[in-house]
C-alpha cells in the first residue's frame, strides 16, 4: 500500500476523481486574457511574462508574493482532529528534480500572472492510481480544449500533444480566485516598460549642454565654426571664453527629473503595486527602515490576508481534493509557525496560559518551541 493510500480512510468514487481533471470554466477568459475563437490559446493583453519581468516593480512584487509563499512549508492534517500527519512524498517534494520551494514558487507565479497553474502527474501509486509525483508545466505549453458551450475543459494538450484525463501524463489545475495580472494590467505594464526604455535612451543620447544665439547679422559658416571651436577649447581647458555683444550662451541641459521620468516611473510603480495587490511601501527600497518588530508583524498579517491568501487558498484547496489526498485529510500552509510566527515573549505568554489551564502538557509546550523533552533545541 502506498504512503498516500495509508492516510485515506474511505474509498473515493472513480467518477468523482475523473471529473476533477475536467474543471469548470469559471469565466470567459479561462487562464488569462481572452480566449481565442480559433482554438489557438489565449490572446495576451499587450505584454508577455518575460517582458513584464523587465519592469522593476513587477519583478519585485513577483519576488515578494512567490518567494514568501514558497518559503512556507506545506503540511498534511487530519480534517477532524487537526492532528499533523506525516508528509507523503508528493507533498514533501512534488517534483523529484527540484526542491519543493521551486515548484511552489513557479506555481504561484502562474496563478499570479495567468490565473491558472498546471502540474503534470509524473508517477502514480500502484494500488489506486493516484498521483505520487508532479512536475510544474509552463502555461505557454498548455492549451485547454473547451466543450461547445465553453463551460468545461474536455482535454488538454501540452506542446500540441493530447494528454490523458488521469494517470501519468495527465494535468491537474490550480485556479486562482482573481484574474491573472497579464490580462488585467498588460497595458499598464507595457506602458511602464516603454517608459523604462525611453528613460534609458534619454540617458544614453548626448544632448548639447547649451547653444550660442546670435542676435546680430548672420555670420559666415567658417566664423561660426571658429567660435564653436574656441568655446569648446575654453571649456575643456577650464579657461575663459569670449563672446561678442551680439552672441549669447544659453544652457539646454535636461536631467531625468526635468523630463519628469522619475515622477512618471513612481506613478507606474504605485499603479502596478495596486494591480498586484502589494502595499507600495513593500516594493520600495525604503521598506521596513522605520518599522518596529510589532509593525513588521502586523504588516505581515495584512500582507498574508489581503495579498497571499488567494494563492494560498488555491493551492491548499486543490491539493486537498480527493483525487490527490483522502477526504479525511486536508493540506495547509503552516504559516503560523513560520511567516506569521509571533515574537518569543508573546508565544511564551500563550504557552504559559495554556499550561495553567492544563490544556497542554509540559512536553507539548516544549514541542511548540521545537525543544526536545530535555529542553534542548531539536
Amino acid at each position: 500500500m502506498g504512503i498516500l493510500s495509508a492516510l485515506r480512510l474511505v474509498k473515493d468514487d472513480s467518477d468523482t476523481l475523473k471529473s476533477q481533471y475536467n474543471p469548470a470554466v469559471m469565466n470567459q477568459g479561462y487562464g488569462v486574457g481572452a480566449w481565442s475563437d480559433y482554438g489557438m490559446g489565449f490572446d495576451y493583453a499587450g505584454i508577455d511574462l518575460n517582458s513584464a519581468m523587465q519592469v522593476p516593480t513587477v519583478s519585485k512584487c513577483r519576488q515578494l508574493i512567490c518567494g514568501t509563499i514558497a518559503g512556507i512549508p506545506l503540511e498534511l492534517y487530519n480534517k477532524t482532529t487537526g492532528e499533523k500527519l506525516g508528509l507523503p512524498v508528493w507533498l514533501e517534494q512534488p517534483d523529484i528534480r527540484q526542491p519543493r520551494s521551486v515548484t511552489i514558487a513557479y506555481t504561484v507565479q502562474s496563478l499570479l500572472f495567468y490565473q491558472i497553474a498546471y502540474w503534470e502527474c509524473t508517477a502514480t501509486y500502484s494500488d489506486d492510481g493516484r498521483p505520487a509525483r508532479f512536475a510544474w508545466v509552463a502555461n505557454e505549453r498548455v492549451t485547454p480544449k473547451l466543450n461547445a458551450r465553453n463551460t468545461e475543459v474536455e482535454y488538454y494538450t501540452v506542446d500540441n500533444e493530447v494528454r490523458p484525463q488521469n494517470g501519468i501524463g495527465s494535468l491537474i489545475t490550480f485556479q486562482s480566485l482573481q484574474p491573472g495580472v497579464l490580462a488585467t494590467g498588460g497595458r499598464t505594464m507595457r506602458a511602464a516598460l516603454d517608459l523604462e526604455k525611453a528613460a534609458a535612451i534619454a540617458a544614453q543620447t548626448p544632448i548639447p549642454s547649451g547653444y550660442i544665439r546670435n542676435s546680430g547679422a548672420d555670420l559666415p559658416e567658417a566664423q561660426v565654426q571658429g567660435i564653436l571651436a574656441s568655446w569648446k577649447a575654453a571649456r575643456n581647458s577650464r579657461g575663459t571664453a569670449f563672446l561678442t555683444s551680439t552672441l549669447d550662451y544659453q544652457t539646454t541641459s535636461f536631467s531625468p527629473k526635468d523630463m519628469m521620468y522619475a515622477e512618471a516611473k513612481q506613478d507606474f510603480s504605485t499603479e502596478i503595486c495596486r494591480l498586484m495587490n502589494v502595499p507600495a511601501y513593500m516594493a520600495s527600497s525604503d521598506a521596513n527602515k522605520s518599522m518596529t518588530y510589532q509593525n513588521v508583524l502586523d504588516a505581515r498579517k495584512e500582507f498574508y490576508a489581503y495579498t497571499l491568501a488567494p494563492f494560498v487558498c488555491a493551492i491548499e484547496d486543490r491539493l486537498s481534493m480527493n483525487d490527490i489526498t483522502s477526504s479525511q485529510n486536508v493540506v495547509r500552509f503552516n504559516s503560523d509557525e513560520t511567516f506569521l510566527r509571533a515574537d518569543a515573549t508573546s508565544r511564551l505568554a500563550v504557552i504559559e496560559k495554556m499550561l495553567t489551564l492544563e490544556l497542554i502538557t509540559l512536553d507539548q509546550a516544549k514541542a511548540m518551541e521545537n525543544l526536545s523533552p530535555n529542553g534542548d533545541a531539536s
